[in-house]
């Protein structure tokens, strides 16, 4: 138990495979992991390394050939798609390194989309949203668009739509990778913040050293397997 708490996801000799053409190519290999509730968890290793398949493995968004994940002590291994689908609105939030957010839609419509899937009032949806753009301090930024915010800017847009419907955990891929280093602190700052002042569990793949430095733990991967 990491932190004196005990793991909300428990990972149990994962293994995942691609097929291309005739080759089945391995991905990752006999993963056992546990991420303790409130734990900042960086994933660290060379391009090719399973990264990203990890993370997307324990945000429902892809299926492993054998073994377990357990989150919340929910088996997500045993969901089918449909409910694979409505557990991953309910307890993933997705922090991606282009930000991920709609052109056409302000700052406010981007962090209320998530929450068009849930029955909360128009109200309450409204509340949600102002109260985790007040989060990440944009409050004064609401309606403007994607184009008018800065990278640093939108990438708080983003993670404040990923934290508006207070999910189990928070999944970052390379959060701070298209960010100067100026904004990468600010975010990587901000991300501390949700973990020590709100809890939050996060799993976030990096190549930055400075990035990893802000986790509290750091699990290195290599040609599929966890080394560290």
């Amino acid at each position: 138990m990491a932190n004196g708490k005990p793991p909300i996801v428990e990972i149990t000799n994962l293994a995942k495979s691609y097929r291309r053409g005739s080759q089945i190519i391995p991905v990752l290999q006999d993963i056992t992991l546990d991420i303790a509730e409130g734990e900042f968890l960086a994933l660290m290793g060379p391009s090719g390394s399973g990264k990203s398949t990890l993370l997307n493995l324990i945000a429902g968004i892809d299926k492993a050939d054998s073994g377990r994940i357990a989150i919340g002590g929910v088996d997500i291994t045993a969901l089918g798609e449909a409910e694979l689908a409505a557990w991953r609105a309910a307890n993933v939030g997705f922090i991606f390194q282009f930000y991920n957010l709609m052109p056409v839609l302000t700052a406010f419509e981007n962090v209320e989309l998530p929450l068009l899937l849930t029955p909360l009032s128009r109200k309450e949806r409204q509340e949600h949203v102002e109260m985790a753009l007040g989060l990440v301090n944009l409050s004064d930024r609401m309606d403007h668009y994607p184009s008018q915010l800065s990278g640093g800017q939108q990438q708080r847009v983003a993670i404040a739509r990923a934290v508006v419907t207070d999910p189990t955990i928070l999944v970052a891929d390379e959060p701070t990778g298209d960010l100067d280093r100026v904004s990468a602190e600010e975010i990587l700052t901000l991300m501390d913040r949700l973990v020590h002042e709100f809890g939050k569990t996060i799993v976030m793949v990096t190549h930055d050293p400075r990035a990893a430095e802000k986790a509290h733990t750091t699990k290195h991967l290599e040609k599929g397997v966890l080394t560290a």
